[in-house]
This record gives structure tokens, sequence and C-alpha cells, in this order.
């Protein structure tokens, strides 16, 4: 099982593997990670949880990504920064969202967020 996102002196734990799906079975609805397969609950419980943490513990990750990026492209050193309006327009976000993202990624890149429960910006 993955934990949460860890801050900066402590080690990440990797998530519960998500599987590649083949694409047939990807085209089925009702299949998801083989999860429909599991009879006993016990396991179904065990694995379904594992895929929640991994999922969670992805998002976190993906959205520290979108912050470095996002600080990165609003950088008033490069000539070619973007205002919080071309990021926010760029990630389908607001421009409020897009301003407190551009400082959550400044942060991350000082290695300021230790004693923060989560990787929401917000």
């Amino acid at each position: 099982m993955a934990e949460p996102t860890p801050r900066r002196n402590e080690p990440r734990l990797r998530p519960a593997p998500l599987l590649f799906e083949p694409a047939q079975a990807a085209a089925d609805p009702e299949h998801f990670f083989d999860l429909e397969s599991i009879d006993d609950p016990r396991a179904l419980l065990a694995r379904a949880t594992e895929l929640t943490h991994a999922f969670r513990a992805a998002t976190d990750r993906a959205m520290e990504f979108q912050a470095i990026a996002a600080a990165q492209l609003a950088d008033p050193r490069r000539f070619d920064r973007l205002t919080p309006a071309d990021i926010a327009a760029r990630a389908e976000w607001t421009e409020d969202y897009a301003k407190k993202m551009v400082e959550f990624g400044r942060d991350l890149m000082r290695g300021g967020i230790e004693g923060r429960g989560s990787a929401d910006p917000v």
C-alpha cells in the first residue's frame, strides 16, 4: 500500500503497481484492473484499497509536477514566460488557481513544503 506523499527528508514509498490493462480489457466498461474477477471480499477490499492509495499517491505526485511546471513557466527570468492567465488556459484552471499553483511550485522548488499534510496547493 502507498503512503501519503512524503516530505523532503522522508523516503518516498512506492505505490501499489498500477498494472496496464490490455486494450481489449480496457474496452470493457465492467473491467477495472481485474477487480471484477476477485471473488473473495477480503482480497477485493485489499486490492481495491491498494489501488485507491496508489491513485492518490499518483495524483499528489502529478500535482507537484504540475505546480513545478507552472512555476517554471511563470519564472520572470524566462524571456518566454507565461502569465497566470496563459498557464490557466493551458491547464484548464482558473487564473486564481494558476497563481496558487505557481506559488506552490516555487515552494516545492525551494524545498519549503515541510509539514504540509498533502500536496494540495489550496
